[in-house]
């Protein structure tokens, strides 16, 4: 059936639907569904998180689980880490895996992928979002989403828009000018929603220009409806509607929220009775379920031709792991300590808290029943299998005294603004237990023919709700590490986390250091085979590792997070276009990422064709193990303007090369206008090849 014909479908079953079944159709009636019409066959419309697996199964009006065994689920790597493969085939492989994990759970609409652009280093919910950069986040989240629809699953693209914090989220009120807006903002939403086809796109918590998102005239009908023309359904983040009438009359389809009185939803019962007033046209109400009908037509939900999907399949596991090699990112290696050797290792100590920490039950909505994860601890061993002798020390820990509560996060979750900055409390008792944890590390480490240091972050600090005050590490590691390297200069340093951190206290000492990320339920496993060069590391960074927060647009020329607004005062100068503009030294650049092998770059090329560029150069392997390079293209205006960074990525490829063996790759920049350099590299300050060119 083509889309003229769907839409006359629904306008014709729009016209046989009561007032109240209309109404039923826009708004939870639990706490992720809608209301279905049984007489006319219609289904209710079930909805999950999250980005990185389908979440647990909660009772319909409780935030509770329901505790069954039948809704654990793949854990997958969390979008950064996804990122840092820059690879189109494996987000495109992810949002498969998600897209046929849901449909295999009965869901129609899985609320990913998070593609919010990350302002600052600083924001919890930045291991859900993709990357600093627009190009990257498109390249990726495109792909992403087509593979989630193959299932007849619904991708929720999210969150709809400039949602770069999570301190007053509610109602914190975004100062941009239109130029950022468009430049940096809004493009990867334009393209997953209009190349892409996501068929659903949720609306953000906080407002712009004075209007929450979720009812905004200005994103939801001047920009997506009339400008972009999108005719797929609006789903409100949970607890993003604060007026009906507001929401009723704008672009908004679905109304969703955290609580239980679905009746009192702003588009529920008090839309009916405006509706019964004569105070809002019910035509408004037509409109969204037509746009509600359309999308089950597009699930086939209504002519029982669906497909079937699967969870839990050794297929969806293996991919879990591919995705999770190509997300590690080396950092440092200066005296080539890794890969390390395990035939010439007796007996290695482990360290770490991180180490057999399982990250997949916490971080918010993004929460993950996980059928199982395996830990770096865990992944070594399983590796080494039994031939070395690996002990573990734990090394630090987390504060000890937590406070119990009966009440649900989320249930809670729209209290004092909908989240705010989370600075650590620590006990005594907490502190003295580090002292000793740490005096028992040190003493044994020089015991042993290796020593790995597992640390980072958590989903204490990585979380919905919550923005981190700082860059710093949790939990006294600086100390712990600057001892250790003391003792064991050959100490390999790995971290874990969804943003960057400090690393000034001991980054000098340290010559070897390994970045993961939360890269689900095989990430240990991936990170072991790393270590001991089973894989050949080729993640790279998506977005620049700051020496310190203050390094950052957001927070040295912009606010974060600000106050009742919040003003983005750094315009289009984010992440590395203001460092490499300004000359602002990362402590690891964008586009950063060492491999155990070496490429060269050559013979540089380009062609015009109508407004795109084709550039090509030859890629060669010239070291003794197989790898894959990122080969990333950067343009440079020649007259550049005051309000233009001095270069922007408009390309890559990832090229997979054996030893001695040459590529050429050909890369399309799509729509350039005007005189620019053409910068090829292995970075954003690793170029290698300079191309200039007229248009």
């Amino acid at each position: 059936m083509d889309q003229k014909m769907m839409r006359k479908k629904a306008e014709n079953i729009v016209k046989e639907l009561t007032l109240k079944e209309k109404i039923g159709m826009i708004h939870g009636a639990q706490l992720f569904q809608t209301a279905g019409v049984e007489r006319l066959g219609i289904p209710p419309l079930k909805m999950s998180d999250g980005p990185m697996g389908v979440r647990q199964e909660f009772y319909p009006a409780s935030w509770m689980s329901k505790n069954l065994s039948d809704d654990y689920v793949t854990y997958l790597p969390c979008n950064s880490a996804l990122a840092s493969t820059w690879n189109r085939t494996l987000a495109h492989d992810m949002g498969s895996v998600l897209g046929e994990e849901a449909r295999g759970g009965g869901k129609d609409v899985i609320l990913a992928p998070g593609i919010n652009i990350k302002r600052s280093p600083l924001c919890g919910r930045n291991f859900e979002y993709f990357s600093e950069d627009p190009y990257l986040t498109k390249e990726l989240a495109v792909p992403f989403v087509q593979g989630v629809q193959l299932w007849d699953v619904a991708a929720c693209v999210k969150h709809f828009a400039v949602n770069n914090q999570e301190t007053e989220r509610l109602w914190v009120d975004v100062e941009i000018d239109e130029e950022a807006l468009r430049t940096i903002y809004l493009p990867a939403f334009y393209d997953t929603l209009m190349k892409g086809g996501s068929y659903t796109v949720m609306g953000a918590y906080n407002k712009i220009h004075g209007e929450h998102c979720c009812q905004s005239d200005f994103l939801l009908n001047k920009i997506l409806r009339e400008e972009w023309g999108y005719d797929g359904t609006v789903i409100s983040d949970w607890g993003a509607v604060h007026d009906t009438k507001l929401a009723a009359e704008s672009q908004l389809d679905i109304e969703m929220s955290v609580t239980y009185d679905f009746d009192s939803y702003f588009m529920a019962d008090p839309l009916y009775e405006k509706v019964e007033k004569g105070e809002i046209d019910e035509a408004v109400i037509d409109e969204k379920v037509e746009r509600i009908l359309l999308l089950m037509m597009r699930l086939h939900m209504l002519d029982g031709e669906r497909k079937a999907g699967a969870y839990n399949t050794p297929e969806h596991r293996e991919k879990t792991l591919e995705i999770a090699r190509e997300s590690v990112v080396l950092l440092k290696n200066e005296k080539n300590r890794l890969p390390l050797d395990a035939s010439g290792l007796k007996k290695i100590l482990v360290v770490g808290d991180n180490a057999e920490a399982i990250h997949s039950c916490g971080g918010g909505s993004a929460e993950i029943k996980a059928l199982y994860e395996i830990s770096p601890l865990m992944g070594i061993k399983m590796l080494l299998g039994g031939n070395v002798q690996v002990d573990y020390a734990r090394g630090y820990c987390r504060d000890e005294k937590t406070e119990d509560s009966d009440v649900n996060w989320q249930e809670a979750s729209l209290e004092n603004g909908g989240g705010g900055t989370k600075a650590a409390s620590e006990s005594e008792e907490t502190a003295a237990r580090r002292v000793q944890l740490r005096k028992e590390v040190i003493s044994m480490a020089p015991e042993y023919d290796a020593v790995i240091f597992v640390g980072g972050l958590n989903h204490d600090q990585d979380s919905e709700g919550n923005d981190r005050p700082d860059m710093k590490l949790p939990y006294e590691q600086d100390a712990l590490i600057r001892e250790l390297l003391t003792v064991r200069p050959d100490t390999i340093v790995v971290l874990t986390g969804g943003s960057p951190v400090e690393m000034g206290e001991w980054i000098d000492m340290a010559d070897t250091l390994v970045w993961g990320w939360y890269a689900g339920m095989e990430g240990g496993r991936a990170l072991a085979e790393v270590l001991f060069g089973k894989t050949t590391p080729s993640g790279k960074l998506p977005e620049t590792f700051y020496k310190m927060h203050t390094d950052c647009s957001a927070h040295c020329v912009g606010e974060f997070p600000g106050d009742d607004k919040v003003r983005y005062r750094e315009g289009v100068f984010v992440g590395y276009r203001y460092n490499d503009t300004f000359g602002v030294e990362p402590r690891f650049c964008f586009g950063h990422g060492l491999s155990y092998t070496t490429f060269d770059y050559d013979n540089p090329a380009a062609v015009i064709e109508e407004n795109d560029i084709f550039v090509t150069c030859d890629i060669t392997n010239t070291g003794a193990r197989e790898g894959k390079e990122i080969v990333q293209v950067y343009t440079a205006p020649w007259e550049r303007k005051d309000n233009q960074p001095v270069q922007e990525l408009k390309g890559f490829e990832k090229v997979a090369l054996q030893p001695g063996e040459k590529k050429q790759v050909k890369i399309r920049l799509e729509g350039l206008a005007g005189r620019c350099e053409i910068r090829i590299g292995s970075s954003s300050r690793d170029i290698r090849l300079r191309l200039n060119t007229k248009k």
